[in-house]
This record gives C-alpha cells, sequence and structure tokens, in this order.
C-alpha cells in the first residue's frame, strides 16, 4: 500500500489484480446490502461521533442498483461524482463538522490489474475549520488507512476465483 498526506488530504493507493472497470464496479456498487462506503468500521464509529454531536447521524440505504450515480445519498454520503467511464467515485460527508469532507476513489490501469487509489481531504471553514484540521489529522489518517484496508480485502475477494473464505482478514 502506497501511504501519502498533505494537511488537507491523507492518500492510500493499492493495487489489485481486478481490470480497473471490474475495481470501479466493486468500488461504485450500488447493491442492495453492505457496501465498503457505509459498513466499514470506521464510518459506522464516525455516524455515532456524528450523533453525539447532534448532526443528522444519517445511514441511507445504498439504491439497489449495479453503480451508484451522482446525487445519490448512501450511508453518510452525497455522490458528488460516479464516472465510469472515468473510473471516479467522489462522496462528500453529509455530517456535522467544520469543513467540508471528500472521499475520492479512483482506479486506473496499472500492469495486468489496477491502482484503486482512495483519498480523504477535509476542506476547512472558518477559524474552528482550521484548528479541527490540525487536531483531527491523526483520526484521518488511522481512518483512511482503515478504510483502505477494508476496500482492499473486498476488492480481493472479487478477484479471488477459490472464494472469499481463502483471502486473509485484514
Amino acid at each position: 500500500m502506497h501511504r501519502s498526506r498533505t494537511l488537507h488530504t491523507t492518500r492510500r493507493s493499492v493495487v489489485v489484480a481486478l481490470d480497473p472497470t471490474a475495481a470501479y464496479e466493486v468500488v461504485a456498487s450500488g447493491e442492495a446490502g453492505p457496501q465498503w462506503y457505509v459498513d466499514a468500521a470506521p464510518l459506522v464509529v464516525r455516524r455515532w461521533i456524528d450523533r453525539l454531536a447532534l448532526g443528522p447521524a444519517l445511514r441511507h440505504e445504498p439504491p439497489g442498483r449495479p453503480l451508484l450515480r451522482s446525487g445519490d445519498l448512501v450511508g453518510f454520503w452525497q455522490v458528488v461524482t460516479a464516472d465510469k467511464k472515468e473510473r471516479r467515485l467522489v462522496l462528500v460527508a453529509q455530517v456535522r463538522s467544520p469543513g467540508r469532507v471528500t472521499l475520492e476513489v479512483t482506479t486506473r490501469p496499472h500492469g495486468d490489474g489496477s491502482e484503486v487509489e482512495l483519498a480523504v481531504t477535509l476542506s476547512p471553514r472558518g477559524l474552528a475549520g482550521r484548528v479541527y484540521e490540525l487536531v483531527d489529522l491523526p483520526a484521518r489518517e488511522t481512518v483512511s488507512e482503515l478504510l483502505a484496508l477494508h476496500l482492499l480485502t473486498i476488492l480481493r475477494r472479487h478477484d479471488n476465483r477459490w472464494g472469499a473464505g481463502s483471502v486473509d482478514q485484514v
């Protein structure tokens, strides 16, 4: 896994054996049931934090179709971009925060497989947002790492011809 960060953005990228289109279809799946962008442990914790902070603590179910579309509400996210051609998914958090929290995932060709890059960005508002940005950096790093590992596990399950039981859990 490749890791990088700036004050505003934390990035993780992984390489998987799926072709870029198949990887994007996993990333942007709108199928009913558990989805990585709703049910990953760090996002469940964030929803509880939002509830404690008197935020909306939303949990919208996936729409029940093969792919997400711009405008969909899923978990506590609003889908801003779901571009199959570009293989790019951009979600904006609908949570109490002194700034805008964006999750962007792109898939691109890498050898015989794909590189999947996940970026979490905080665009702070006002002085409170700037302070929060500094205080939140370690938490953002942890959330990004856990979210990338969760997504990697799911992508590997889709790539594994022997079934999910033969993939190491992360």
